[in-house]
């Protein structure tokens, strides 16, 4: 048995996030990390396109918003202090068709209403700016910039260890049991006990909210993102990252290209359902969850509400040259062979039971236990913001004011 004030559960960018932030705002406090994989970000957080989010896109007034504009500081202002490579290369939104012009328009105002630095350009800056790509016109985002946000994690992993904390690998949790006094965490390879405890889950929220008994109306549903790289004789395509006008009737942002911190360019992700949700690979499925997915009425519901859609994307993931078309849109000098093999990241789809997909971010919380229950996309951008919200939380949940010089030294550390 092992003793811990605080356990965050998942480690990956929002758990990480929320531990450093813990051990910094009270250093007494012992906190653990439980990390089920064997590294840390393995999932969302090392199979994303690495963009630091301006805010483009989000609903003024929303969580969104407001953490993705002041995660966008609070990111760059960490790779300073830590020494980890970023660029603000900003990115441009292209309109390749005239009917997408009234979209870019709407997106253009809640730019603003956002308080996010945006430009309008027409065709002609476009082409000088970025004299490979075709467009009618578009936004550019000079904020917007580039990280390797498994590196990021990792760092912030190191702040937690160098300030006495614990990060535990290969703990995958199995059940909760929560008391008034405490709660006990069973992993596959031990038995923890914590005064209280915060998740941040991800792939896996609503399952370890059920654990503590959190109501979860919703249901995490998986989209898999399929990615390329292309061929290094293409690595200065782009200037910026290049994007589409988004559907706004859809939460995913429409295949892209990406200049990597690593000195390469992506393309994609697509939207595709995936039938697991770790199911990084095409055909992977784990009939438990694809089970528990089908019976369930909301997903159900946007199955029937995205038929054209869900099968386009399907067409797309399953033709290299569909997916190809999507990208010689905006870059029409793409060929088949310049399409190279790329990992394929899974996105945590919050979705209700009327089939409404949730935007926002979402907490839930249990006496003793606080659940990041919807992090999508900009979570990696909004992961410090994130983390200072949570630890503001626990800090009036759990009333830690009035008790700080009691914290670690109240329980006992045994092995």
């Amino acid at each position: 048995m092992t003793d811990f004030d605080l356990v965050v559960i998942g480690g990956g960018i929002v758990g990480l996030s929320t531990a450093m932030q813990l051990t910094e705002r009270f250093p007494g406090l012992s906190v653990a990390v439980l990390e089920k994989e064997e590294a840390l970000a393995q999932h969302q957080t090392g199979r994303n396109s690495g963009v630091i989010h301006a805010g483009v896109y989000y609903k003024p007034g929303s969580l969104k918003a407001r953490f993705c504009r002041e995660g966008v500081k609070a990111t760059i202002a960490f790779c300073q202090e830590r020494g980890i490579p970023y660029e603000q290369c900003g990115k441009l939104l292209v309109a390749t068709e005239a009917e997408e012009l009234p979209r870019m328009a709407a997106l253009y105002e809640r730019a603003v209403a956002n308080g996010i630095v945006i430009e309008r350009l027409d065709r002609a800056e476009v082409a000088r700016r970025e004299p490979r790509i075709r467009s009618v016109g578009g936004l550019f985002s000079p904020t917007t910039g580039i990280v390797d946000y498994g590196r990021v994690a990792l760092a912030m992993a190191d702040v937690v260890r160098e300030r006495g904390g614990a990060v535990l690998t290969g703990q995958d949790v199995r059940r909760i049991e929560e008391t008034p006094s405490g709660v006990t965490l069973e992993t596959d390879r031990a038995r923890i006990r914590a005064r209280q405890a915060i998740a941040a889950a991800g792939l896996q929220a609503d399952h370890v909210a059920r654990m503590c008994g959190v109501p979860t109306e919703f249901r995490i549903v998986p989209f898999r993102g399929e990615y390329y790289r292309l061929a290094p004789d293409k690595d200065d395509v782009v200037n910026h990252l290049i994007y589409p006008i988004p559907d706004p009737a859809l939460p995913f942002l429409g295949v892209h290209l990406t200049r990597m911190i690593g000195g390469y360019v992506t393309v994609g992700p697509n939207a595709v359902l995936a039938f697991a949700r770790e199911g990084y690979r095409f055909g992977a499925v784990d009939p438990r969850e694809l089970g528990e997915m089908a019976r369930y009425p909301g997903f159900r519901t946007v199955i029937r509400n995205n038929l054209k859609t869900g099968a386009l994307e399907m067409w797309n993931s399953l033709s290299k040259r569909r997916y190809l078309a999507l990208c010689q849109r905006y870059c029409p000098e793409l060929e088949l062979s310049d399409l190279l093999p790329y990992r394929a990241g899974v996105r945590a789809q919050a979705v209700l039971p009327d089939g409404t997909m949730v935007h926002d971010f979402l907490i839930g919380e249990s006496a003793r236990t606080i659940h990041v229950l919807n992090a999508p996309s900009p979570a990696a951008t909004s992961a410090i913001p994130i983390g200072r919200h949570i630890v503001d939380l626990a800090e009036e949940k759990f009333g830690w004011r009035g008790e700080l010089s009691a914290i670690g030294k109240s329980v006992s550390r045994e092995s």
